[in-house]
Formats: structure tokens, C-alpha cells, sequence
């Protein structure tokens, strides 16, 4: 049996609702800071029930307009997340391109704007005149991978995951598996996803997004709160880089924290509902790679996206397999649900979390639901801790879930 190696974290890069760096997002879970906003700009549509969404603030005008042609915003939030990972940890030109680095990398689907402007065209105007050839580039739902890899010159395997909310977990998964048994010893991996009335309009007409707090848009979501009434629709992109422990130990990169366990797996049900078997399986899943007991997980980051169904499951999932006294925590609270890069993002938060000292609160759980089970949810202040081995689980339609481990550096 190939030897398993171990898989460092060398480099962070992030753009998310609350902040752009690991001390920014800290800061910002720790102050309590929410990154939800009310979007007039969405009164105009008909039918659309909720106002509220979580959008980015960050300068993308770095970033040198011949290379990012072929970029929605989408594709340009991952590059500019990558260089930021890239820089911290300090790999050069050569090592991206020397076929020993790899790519793993998703979002839920290519930049809408692109797709509304070709199809405008081609349907409404019955014509292809003005559709520009990058048009395509930008839409395509591999066009943070395809364009990553062009802007960065990557030769190593490359993995595309567009799988929806667990499109940048899945791409850690791949990436931590390349390095563990060989086949890679750097991997760049993440997600991405920009804000816009698509994606919400999608879980809308689902009835799971919130609408009751349209004017009070700091007080949603609300994960395991009695009173959520649907998730936030968010914006983002976070990345990582991987390597191989013992080569990033001996060119003296700084190793920010260590994956040590992954699972992944589907219900092989419905489309839409969460399953309580493949929940509480892909948590097993994750501990057994790890080789860990469930008293050993300090932390969960639970997925809990504020829906009805899925906050009570996954809680249910958690108590199941961990028991009721790990302490656990939705972070969505603070960003709405970043989709195709929540999977990254709420690593990062972990990892923030296990450096700094403090475990972040349920953001606006003040009374958990009953149906929901009796844990340890960390609610209000946050909660001072030395957490150092968390979970970060989460989950997409088809039944697609994961689950990470995460040690202390």
C-alpha cells in the first residue's frame, strides 16, 4: 500500500463578506460583525421575495486586464484569492509549473452576467452579432479552473468541481488525496462564487430563502434558531495551498495548519432533502481517514444554511455520531451561504479560530429550535478556546456530502 503523507497548509488567500485576509475575518467573527446587506437594486423584480444577500468588497483593477479577458467575476474573484495564497506561500513560477502542482477548484456554475448577455443575444435579438469569442470563457462552468490554470501556468493534474455547495470542499478533498498518495506534492485548491439575483432567485422559488428580515438584514440568517426563515445567498472566493508536510518543512514555508482527515459521499436519494444515513456517514468517514475517536473533534463548523430541514438533520447527524458536548457553530450567520465557496471559506474560519484562540457564535441564534438536537451550540459572545483538531462539514443537492478535519499548525 502507497505510504500515506501528511498534507500542510502554506498559504490562505480569501475574499469573503466580512473581510479579506485571515485577520480580517477573525477580527470580523469575533466583533460579531455580519457581512449581510438589503439589496434595493432587487425591488424591481417581480415575485422575488427576499432582499438579502452578502457581497464582497475588494479591489479586482490589480489584476492585469490582458490575463483576465476570458474572466467573469467569478473567475477573477478565485485569481485574485490564488494570488494571495500563492503569495503567502511563497512558491515560485517554476514550482507552479513544473507538473509537481496541481489545481482543484469549483464553483456552482460560470459568471452569470456572460451567460444572460449571450443568450440575450442569441434568443432575444436572434443574432451572434456583438457575442464575443471570451463570452464563452466567462459562462463555461469550469472557468475558475480552466482560467487558474491558464493564469498561473499549472502543468500538474487538474480536477474541475462544480458540485454546487460543496464545490470548494470537494477540491480540498481532491487536493489533500493527490498529495496523501503521491500524485501531487502541491495542490492549489478552493472556490468561488459571485453575488448575484440568480442564485437567489433559485432557492426562492424553492421557498428557502430568507424574507421575513428584508429591513433588518443583520438578524439573518439564523442557524438553529427557532425563528430562521431561510438562507442568505453570498458571495466569495478562498484559496488553499497544499504541499507535502516534510518538503514544505524543509524550504521553511510557514505551515498555517494540517488536513488530516476527509470523507465524502451521497445519499443516493433526493434531489433536495438531506439524508440522516449519508449526514451521519460522511462525519464517520472523515474521523475513520483521520483515525480519530469522535470525543477527539474540538470544533464543528457546521454547515447549517438557516433552511428548515437541513439545520435539524445535520444537528441530528452531529449528535449522532460526535455526541451532544463538541461545540458547534454555523458561520453562515456572519456571510450567508457562499455555495461553491463555502467549503474553503469556512476552513479558513476554522483555521482562523484554531490561531487565534475562540470559537465564533451561532450569529443570531438566541433560542434553538426543539426540533433541532440538544448540542453544545456556541451562542452569543464568543467563546474563548484552544481548539486544535475541527470539522468542517457540508452538503449540496444531489445528496453530496463532505466532511474535513482540520489540525492546529
Amino acid at each position: 500500500m502507497t505510504q500515506r503523507r501528511r498534507v500542510a497548509i502554506t498559504g490562505i488567500g480569501m475574499t469573503t463578506p466580512i473581510g479579506n485576509s485571515l485577520d480580517e475575518v477573525s477580527a470580523a467573527l469575533r466583533a460579531g460583525r455580519s457581512g449581510i446587506q438589503r439589496m434595493n437594486e432587487w425591488d424591481s423584480i417581480d415575485g422575488l421575495a427576499t432582499r438579502l444577500a452578502a457581497p464582497c468588497d475588494v479591489d479586482l483593477s490589480c489584476l492585469p486586464r490582458k490575463k483576465t479577458r476570458t474572466m467573469g467575476r467569478v473567475a477573477l474573484l478565485s485569481a485574485w484569492a490564488t494570488q494571495q495564497a500563492i503569495n503567502q506561500a511563497g512558491l515560485s513560477s517554476e514550482e507552479l509549473s513544473d507538473g509537481r502542482t496541481g489545481l482543484a477548484y469549483g464553483s456552482t456554475s460560470g459568471s452569470t452576467p456572460a451567460f444572460q448577455h449571450f443568450v440575450g443575444k442569441l434568443l432575444f435579438e436572434n443574432t451572434t452579432s456583438g457575442i464575443q469569442s471570451s463570452v464563452y470563457l466567462q459562462l463555461m462552468s469550469h472557468t475558475t479552473t480552466a482560467n487558474l490554470a491558464s493564469y498561473f501556468g499549472i502543468r500538474g493534474r487538474v480536477y474541475t468541481t462544480c458540485a454546487a455547495c460543496v464545490s470548494a470542499s470537494l477540491a480540498i478533498g481532491y487536493g489533500y488525496e493527490a498529495i496523501r498518495y503521491g500524485m501531487q506534492d502541491r495542490m492549489i485548491v478552493g472556490g468561488a462564487e459571485e453575488c448575484h439575483v440568480a442564485n437567489a432567485v433559485v432557492f426562492d422559488i424553492m421557498f428557502a430563502t430568507s424574507r421575513r428580515y428584508n429591513d433588518a438584514p443583520e438578524r439573518s440568517p439564523r442557524p438553529f434558531d427557532k425563528d430562521r426563515d431561510g438562507l442568505v445567498t453570498g458571495e466569495g472566493a478562498c484559496t488553499f495551498v497544499l504541499e507535502e508536510y516534510e518538503s514544505a518543512k524543509a524550504r521553511g514555508a510557514q505551515i498555517l495548519a494540517e488536513i488530516i482527515g476527509y470523507g465524502t459521499n451521497c445519499d443516493g436519494g433526493h434531489l433536495t432533502a438531506p439524508s440522516p444515513e449519508g449526514t451521519q456517514e460522511v462525519i464517520r468517514l472523515s474521523l475513520a481517514d483521520a483515525g480519530l475517536r469522535p470525543q477527539d473533534i474540538d470544533y464543528v463548523n457546521a454547515h447549517a444554511t438557516s433552511t428548515d430541514l437541513g439545520d435539524i438533520v445535520e444537528s441530528q447527524a452531529i449528535e449522532a455520531v460526535l455526541g451532544r458536548k463538541v461545540p458547534v457553530s454555523s458561520t453562515k450567520g456572519f456571510t450567508g451561504h457562499t455555495l461553491g465557496a463555502c467549503g474553503a471559506i469556512e476552513s479558513a474560519f476554522c483555521i482562523a479560530m484554531m490561531r487565534d484562540g475562540f470559537l465564533a457564535p451561532n450569529r443570531n441564534l438566541e433560542n434553538v429550535d426543539p426540533r433541532c438536537a440538544a448540542l453544545d451550540y456556541v451562542m452569543g459572545e464568543p467563546r474563548q478556546a484552544s481548539p486544535s483538531i475541527v470539522m468542517n462539514n457540508n452538503f449540496a443537492f444531489a445528496g453530496l456530502n463532505t466532511s474535513l478535519i482540520l489540525k492546529k499548525a
